[in-house]
């Protein structure tokens, strides 16, 4: 619907919101602010949330081999403090649910954002979260019911043509994102799909709550259904986290495993980087209860901030926690 942007005007910082308006792609001022630096993650926050709150009702849900529309109740959150609640609690699909989590940590994200700025400031950008939705409603009534969209709206949108950062700014946003999720929950039934996003919520729940991803000491990625982490100088090992199968075939509880990587090629046995590589499991963690985001979080958290614990952990032996979590091995391969 929007794409926003900073701009820096007679000593001040502008937020801009750029959008189409007709045949016309036009912009106006949100807000200023004192600095860039105060601006840069208020537009970041902003453009997330647009276009998290967009594309869902710019595209069909292709699920079962029918076309249908993607829920709208998610817009509630861009005005409705109280509504963001209800981001959390939905069992749609994978897909629309992944969105909602992320609307919900980017919601999150621009209240930290405004927290740093004047009152004015956050009048401002309350404001235009509430022209955003408006407009977007008005937008989808016309295009889904036929009423015209009232005098005085500005904002252009069409449907398979959402204005918003290339991709959608999200990986998420992506087709093949979203036909990848979509293939995950195929042929469940309603119940198993509930569990399915039950899981997703606290796999990325905890990724979100670990500092992690921002360590710069490695590589870590959350994609459902596992986080996959890899911190530098680990010795070729890696670590994943991983949900139980939503069909309840293969892996039927959520596991912990930390593999190595074995050159496909002998010959570069011992090099620091090989051609190509399997990971196979050294150890293994399979737990009898869905865990804690917060316990899986600080156990990211701890490899990000000590990249030798990897190697350490891959020793424990059977029946041993890994050091310093609750997570107790539960079969080697060594």
């Amino acid at each position: 619907m929007t794409i926003y942007c900073q701009h820096a005007n007679r000593g001040k910082t502008q937020v801009l919101a750029v959008y189409r308006s007709g045949d016309d792609v036009v912009s106006s001022t949100v807000t200023s602010l004192d600095s860039p630096d105060l601006a840069a993650p208020v537009v970041e926050a902003l453009n997330r949330i647009s276009a998290l709150a967009t594309v869902p009702v710019s595209i069909f849900d292709e699920r079962g081999r029918r076309i249908a529309s993607y829920p709208t109740e998610h817009l509630a959150a861009l005005t409705d403090r109280t509504a963001r609640a209800e981001l959390l609690s939905g069992a749609h699909s994978l897909w629309y649910e992944s969105v909602c989590l992320e609307l919900h940590q980017a919601l999150a994200d621009l209240d930290d954002a405004l927290a740093a700025v004047p009152q004015p400031v956050r009048l401002a950008i309350g404001t235009e979260l509430e022209r955003e939705a408006r407009e977007l409603r008005d937008a989808l009534a016309d295009y889904t019911e036929a009423i015209p969209v009232p005098e005085g709206n500005r904002r252009s949108w069409d449907h398979e043509r959402p204005f918003v950062p290339y991709g959608g700014g999200s990986p998420l946003l992506s087709t093949t994102a979203r036909e990848q999720l979509d293939r995950k929950e195929e042929g469940l039934t309603a119940e198993q799909r509930a569990d399915a996003v039950a899981n997703l919520r606290v796999l990325v729940s905890a990724f979100e709550q670990s500092s992690a991803a921002e360590a710069g000491s490695g590589f870590f990625a959350v994609e459902y259904p596992e986080i996959f982490a890899e911190p530098y100088g680990a010795d070729h090992l890696f670590l994943t986290v991983g949900v139980p199968e939503p069909d309840g075939e293969g892996a039927g509880a959520w596991h912990i495993e930390i593999c190595r990587w074995e050159p496909d090629d002998p010959d570069e046995e011992g090099e620091d980087e090989y051609s190509s590589a399997t990971g196979e499991r050294v150890l293994e963690c399979r737990l009898t209860t869905v865990p804690r985001p917060d316990d899986i979080a600080d156990l990211l958290s701890r490899l990000g901030a000590e990249p030798g614990l990897l190697p350490e952990w891959a020793m424990t032996e059977v029946g041993d926690p890994l050091t310093g979590t609750k997570f107790v091995v539960t079969g080697v391969n060594r």
